[in-house]
């Protein structure tokens, strides 16, 4: 196409033509072979249902609840639903026994709706930063398994992070090593229920405690498995407390549209009582227009999201949603027994939630070119980089979807690991590596200074088959401007060290983000 803004108005069926064979180029958001970014539960009617409620709400604007009652209602419902089942009140209460209006759980729990866990977690850290006005170097301690957006909240709101190592063992900090980070100026401790990266729970217990002794907040990142664990442990699997049930913790935030199953985005931030919460609103009245009152970062906000999560979690019940985690939890089994019975790789951490990671344990697999191999049979992976004592893996985010498809895994799994071992491990040609090894001895660790220019990164790129998008023509999933296979580029991002690799992905992402005319 020319560019998005014709000279003529372009029929709707043209452009919905358009928009589907750009969408022919992505990754399968059904199906149950994508294992991350995106949850299928395969509900039928699901979408549909979650379809026509955003679309009755996608021009009220969350803004002024004075103006838009109707989205005040379905973020309380939302909120209570959350706090109900993260120990915050009885369960049953909020979305899954009644309408709007109807009791919501514990009346000292509170929270906020967010547009995903990004935003929570800078919510959290901004309520704590906030709430404590003497501290002017506030700083937030964190292990290195916390995710990657609370050093993103920490950069925006000028806090310092101060890291807790993980263990290569268990993946999880020891409470110890947490005692000892925490200092006159910490605002605010972390862990994780579960950690991203490995689906490990860190002590909780410990950690809350160890903060509420120095009179700190704790703050609980549960986005990933805040509304799956707590159906795992209905099921019977051994789920230590995590929730407000654990005296300490101050915060917890939990996505919706991860396993509530809700189109993205939408999270909640949870607050154990309303003076916890304060200090995360905004208001501002110093000027001539509407006094500006946001309990999150964003002001205009579409009611779509938030109208699609409560028409899926109203629909599901508790009901539906232990169904699916049963479902879940058939699939995490299955095919932690596929990488079990498979030579040259082994589970990195025992399932624990509904991540399945694992890593090579034969030398002439690498993990880079198997998800490479898995994904040319169709199941598409997460490849994560190394970290310190921590070897390179391959992550499965596990939704109810891949119940279905989870039996032939073993076959495709052992198939690409033949693969794998017969291509052997990446071999950078010579130029591609004197010319990382080059970046990488330049500039201090915090950045590669003048060496990465931009004839650098365009040769760089080059290097690795990342071009820049399609100028003109017709959308097609051909004019894809990355390579096919990722397992070069990997390689490169994880020989780079890590103040180098996010210069790198900025220079390539700035390459790919360009626009069409």
């Amino acid at each position: 196409m020319a560019g998005a803004l014709p000279v003529d108005g372009v029929p709707g069926d043209q452009v919905l033509d358009e928009i589907r064979a750009l969408r022919a180029g992505d990754a399968p958001t059904h199906g149950g072979r994508l294992f991350a970014y995106v949850y299928d539960p395969a509900v039928v009617g699901l979408d549909e249902l979650a379809h026509a409620a955003y679309g009755l709400s996608a021009h009220v604007n969350g803004l002024d609840p004075t103006a838009f009652p109707s989205l005040l209602a379905m973020e309380n419902a939302l909120v209570g639903a959350a706090a109900a089942l993260l120990g915050g009140g009885p369960v049953g209460g909020g979305l899954t026994s009644g309408a709007p209006g109807a009791s919501s759980g514990a009346p000292d729990v509170v929270g906020s709706v967010t547009s995903g866990g990004t935003e929570s977690l800078i919510l959290a850290v901004k309520a704590a930063r906030d709430a404590r006005p003497e501290v002017t170097a506030p700083r937030l301690v964190v292990p290195a398994s916390a995710h990657a957006a609370f050093a993103k909240a920490a950069h925006y709101l000028g806090v310092r992070v101060d890291t807790v190592p993980v263990s290569p063992v268990t993946l999880r900090p020891d409470p110890a090593d947490v005692a000892a980070a925490i200092g006159p100026d910490t605002v605010l401790v972390v862990c994780s229920a579960p950690s991203y990266a490995h689906g490990v729970i860190d002590p909780v217990e410990q950690i809350a405690s160890l903060a509420a002794e120095a009179g700190v907040r704790c703050h609980v990142d549960a986005c990933f498995g805040g509304w799956s664990l707590p159906w795992l442990r209905r099921l019977g699997r051994p789920v230590p407390a995590f929730d407000f049930t654990v005296p300490g913790v101050t915060s917890i935030s939990v996505d919706l549209h991860k396993y509530a199953y809700t189109p993205k985005g939408v999270s909640v931030l949870l607050h154990r009582d309303p003076s916890l919460r304060r200090p995360q609103y905004f208001a501002y009245a110093d000027w001539p227009g509407y006094t500006m009152i946001n309990p999150g970062v964003l002001s205009t906000r579409s009611g779509g999201p938030i109208a699609a999560a409560y028409a899926v979690l109203r629909h599901l019940g508790e009901a539906g949603y232990l169904a699916l985690a049963q479902t879940t939890l058939t699939a995490v089994d299955v095919l932690a027994d596929a990488v079990r019975a498979t030579d040259g790789v082994r589970l990195l951490a025992e399932p624990e939630s509904t991540v399945v990671c694992f890593m090579a344990s034969d030398p002439a697999v690498d993990v880079f070119v198997l998800a490479d191999e898995l994904a040319a049979r169709g199941w598409h992976t997460q490849p994560q980089m190394s970290y310190g004592d921590i070897p390179a893996s391959i992550h499965l985010s596990v939704a109810a979807s891949v119940a279905d498809e989870a039996p032939s895994f073993a076959d495709a799994l052992a198939d690409a690991v033949s693969a794998a071992q017969a291509h052997g491990p990446v071999t950078l040609p010579p130029e591609l590596a004197a010319m990382l090894g080059a970046l990488a001895s330049h500039g201090s660790s915090a950045s590669p200074g003048p060496a990465l220019t931009p004839d650098v990164v365009a040769a760089l790129a080059g290097q690795l088959g990342l071009g820049s998008p399609s100028a003109g023509g017709a959308p097609s999933p051909s004019s894809s401007p990355l390579p096919e296979r990722m397992a070069v580029v990997n390689t490169v991002l994880d020989l780079a060290p890590p103040s180098l690799r996010e210069h790198l992905l900025i220079e390539f992402l700035s390459l790919l983000q360009r626009p069409t005319y």
